[in-house]
Parts: C-alpha cells; sequence; structure tokens
C-alpha cells in the first residue's frame, strides 16, 4: 500500500524535531503534527527554555552575581521586573521557533498544525482549530507529545492566583511572597529564581530529603544554598489544603497544622505524559495512570509500527535524551544502520542557583555496590577563576574506583556546572580515571581546573602510579 508520508510525528517539541530530521536526512518523506500554532512543545514554550531564560534575566535585573563581588547593592524595580522578564523569555522562545522551522524546511519535513489523534495503525486525522479535519497515512507513527502538568484536584487551579509550572510563566506581576508546592526540579529551580528577584518564598515537599537522587552531599549543599537565598526550605511536611483566605491572600494548610499565607501558589509535583486526545485504544495501546507508554529498548511501542519518545514514555523525561531516544527510534524503523542506542552515561542538569549537574554513580550508590572508591573534591574559593567570577560555594567532586582507578562519577555545584560536567562524562565515556586528569593540560584561568586538582585530591588515596602498578 502507498502511503502519503514514510513517518508522520505527533508533537513538534525536541524529540519530534529531531526525529523527524533523522528519517528525513537519510531520505524519507516526514510529515509532523503540531497541535499549538508553533513547534517547538513545552520546552520551548512553557518548560526548558523559558524557565531558564527566566532564569538568566533573574540574575542579571537582580544583580545577583554582583552582590558580593563588587560589594554593589542594586535595588529591583518590582514595576520593571515582570515586563522585562517576559520580554526576554518571549525573544528567545521567537528565535527558537523560527530555528525549528528553519531546520524542518531545510531537512523538507511537511508541518500540519492541529490536533492529531489515530483512526488506525497507518492513519492519523488532523484537527486543526476552526478547519476541517483531514487524514494523512504514514509507514510509521512516533509519537512525541510530551507531557502536561499534574492537577491535583484539591488545588483551585481556576483561581488566578494558583499556578502550575506551565501557567506561572505568564504572571501578571511579581508577588512579594510565594508558596511553592513540589520540591523537585521544577519546584527547585523556580524557587531560587524568585528568591533572587526578592521575593519571598516558600518551598514545601512531603519527603525528607530534598532531590534524593543527587548524591547526598550535594542535596544538602543545594539545600543549604537555598537557606543562603532566604528560601524556607520545608521537608517531610505534606499539603493538607489550598484555599482563598481574602482578595488579596492564598492560605496553603500543612499537615502539620501549620498555615503559609502567600500572594501566589505554584503547584509542580509531577507531570502526566500527554496521550489522553490521542485515541490509542483504537490501534490496540495503553497509556498508564500517569499518561506513559511502554516501549521496547528501540522504542517501539506492542504495535510494529509505532513507536513513542520523549515525556511520553516517562522517565527521564529530560529533553537531551529525548531527542536521542528519536533519532534512534528512527534509525531502527528504518533500518538505517546509524545510531543504535543512547549513551550510557546521562548527565543530568539543575537549574537552580547555584547549579547543580552530575553523570555517573553518587558515592551512595558505589558504597551500596560495595565499589571501594576515591573521592577528590576541589573549591570554587580555591581557584582563580572562581574568585574572578565571585563564586565561593561553588565545588566539584570527582568519584574514582580504586581497583582500575577509573572516574565513575562526576558531581558539580555552582556557577557553569551544567556546563563543567560533559568534560567528566567525556572521560568516563572513554574510560578515562585520574592520570588522564593527572596528565591533561586546562587553560587557566577556567573552572575546568577543578577536575585537576580534585583528581590530585583522590591520588592521594590512591597512591602514585609508579607505586601501584598503574599508568601514568
Amino acid at each position: 500500500m502507498a502511503y502519503d508520508f514514510d513517518l508522520v510525528v505527533l508533537g513538534g517539541g525536541p524529540a519530534g524535531e529531531k526525529g523527524a530530521a533523522q528519517a528525513a536526512y537519510f531520505g524519507k518523506r516526514v510529515a509532523v503534527v503540531e497541535r499549538a500554532p508553533e513547534p517547538g512543545g513545552a520546552c520551548v514554550h512553557t518548560g526548558t527554555l523559558p524557565s531558564k531564560t527566566l532564569r538568566e534575566a533573574a540574575l542579571v535585573l537582580s544583580g545577583y552575581r554582583s552582590r558580593e563581588l563588587y560589594g554593589i547593592r542594586l535595588e529591583l524595580d518590582r514595576g520593571q521586573a515582570t515586563p522585562r522578564l517576559l520580554s526576554r523569555k518571549d525573544a528567545v522562545r521567537r528565535l527558537e521557533v523560527e530555528r525549528i522551522r528553519w531546520n524542518l524546511d531545510r531537512h523538507s519535513v511537511q508541518l500540519f498544525q492541529g490536533l492529531g489523534s489515530f483512526v488506525d495503525t497507518h492513519t492519523l486525522e488532523i484537527c486543526p482549530v476552526g478547519k476541517s479535519p483531514q487524514r494523512i497515512s504514514a509507514d510509521v507513527v512516533m509519537i512525541a507529545t510530551g507531557s502536561e502538568p499534574f492537577r491535583p484536584d484539591n488545588v483551585p487551579f481556576d483561581d488566578g492566583d494558583v499556578d502550575d509550572s506551565d501557567t506561572i510563566l505568564g504572571l501578571d506581576r511579581l508577588p512579594d511572597r510565594l508558596c511553592i508546592l513540589g520540591a523537585g526540579v521544577i519546584g527547585s529551580e523556580y524557587a531560587c529564581m524568585f528568591a533572587a528577584l526578592g521575593v519571598q518564598v516558600t518551598l514545601v515537599e512531603g519527603r525528607d530529603d530534598l532531590l534524593p537522587f543527587l548524591d547526598r552531599e550535594f542535596s544538602e549543599r543545594l539545600r543549604q544554598a537555598m537557606a543562603s537565598l532566604g528560601i524556607d526550605v520545608r521537608m517531610g511536611v505534606p499539603y493538607k489544603s489550598v484555599v482563598r483566605a481574602d482578595a488579596k491572600t492564598i492560605k496553603t494548610e500543612l499537615a502539620d497544622g501549620s498555615t503559609i499565607l502567600t500572594d501566589k501558589l505554584l503547584y509542580c509535583a509531577g507531570r502526566n505524559g500527554r496521550t489522553r486526545e490521542l485515541h490509542l485504544d483504537r490501534v490496540g495501546l495503553a497509556a498508564d495512570k500517569r499518561g506513559a507508554i511502554a516501549v521496547d529498548a528501540n522504542y517501539r511501542t506492542t504495535v510494529p509500527n509505532i513507536y513513542a519518545v520523549g515525556d511520553c514514555i516517562g522517565f527521564p523525561a529530560l529533553a537531551s535524551t529525548s531527542m536521542e531516544q528519536a533519532r534512534v527510534a528512527m534509525v531502527h524503523a528504518f533500518g538505517l544502520g546509524y545510531k543504535q542506542k543512547l549513551g550510557g552515561l546521562l548527565p543530568y542538569g539543575i537549574y537552580t542557583i547555584p547549579e547543580v549537574s552530575y553523570v555517573g554513580m553518587t558515592e551512595e550508590e558505589a558504597k551500596k555496590a560495595n565499589i571501594d572508591i576515591a573521592v577528590g573534591r576541589a573549591f570554587y574559593r580555591d581557584n582563580a577563576r572562581g574568585k574572578i567570577v565571585g563564586d565561593r560555594d561553588g565545588v566539584i567532586k570527582l568519584l574514582f574506583e580504586k581497583k582500575t582507578r577509573k572516574l565513575i562519577g562526576v558531581h558539580c555545584l555552582g556557577d557553569r556546572a551544567t556546563e563543567l560536567v560533559h568534560i567528566g562524562q567525556a572521560i568516563m565515556t572513554l574510560g578515562g580515571g585520574v592520570d588522564t586528569l593527572i596528565e591533561m593540560v586546562f587553560n587557566y584561568p577556567t573552572l575546568s581546573e577543578t577536575y585537576k586538582y580534585a583528581a590530585y585530591e583522590a591520588l592521594g588515596q590512591l597512591g602514585t602510579a609508579a607505586e601501584d602498578g598503574g599508568s601514568t
């Protein structure tokens, strides 16, 4: 049977764009169906890029980075802060949308605007707003519809001062007081951003540990950094109710009986796969209770010609991994003999203030696996570039397996942590270790130098290469 396209992608976010481009690069006829007026998905319009842009704008507008470096106290014009924050976010969004459209055009990918859903395993119906539906067919279909904020019934989202992680980006004013329910990655990032702007932030989390997937030492360092920003971090206390107290106040009651009075509330405790409107039942598929679709190692569903990637398949739900999942899926779908799998070392970046990033094992994981390790640390306060940028709290922590001397874990906190982590990722990918870092020459002055000094500290626990027969 002749189909309209070799591939139709449902969703024009990071995964959809990269998967479409990968297939088109190898000569496939490709279409992307995007429900929003512009491609980019939550990553570009309501999530990753807007929130990170707001973070950078907040640091600039608040003068946060200059406070200790130059001893200058800057006063934020709160009346001008919100429009300036939003204008910068919108400028970055427009540029990224233009880049995505250019990328799709240069690969001859056809873009359809409208809500796409399944008619059968090879046929999709597209319903544009205000226009008649149309149907297109494809040999292969890839679902890349992303995710949406989880909204529990006991939080009044119909109140204009109660937001989720999508709607907060349309804030009409900078609040004096903000309560954030959920200290996951998104909640922690927004807590730091608003605190840097002088907002009184209360961060509430039902779990006992802040970002428990982090190395425990770095979870605690981040908690202390948040406290120094003035954030009231309340761990191990679930919320009980959220109600309107008066015309200007939202009241949040916690399980321990305490109450929090704020101007606005941000709920960000989880996201669901955006799969409800796909009519998966028509093709014999079903999502779990959080909207996630099950896939195999090649990102193929139980229907052989239908693949799913990105947030709609669940963990890790990162833009970086989603893009690579899409590329792997399309190589498998069309037998391209190119990219067969994701790299085994997935970096995690958290854009709090300060940034936190890691790759590989945590110290707790190494000990649980009975791996004898040497640990090296280096602090920004002892680094020339760290002194220049005024970051006295930054730190890098390296874990080496004693038996092999290989690097097995990298943990960074501080300015440019999400960039620095990739040095360690590359060394780990190539099987390098402490001797690699000792031999390397780093530019001076750079934060990257911290790798060498952390390696030197670990070397004291490992002994020199000559002493134990290792290579230099």
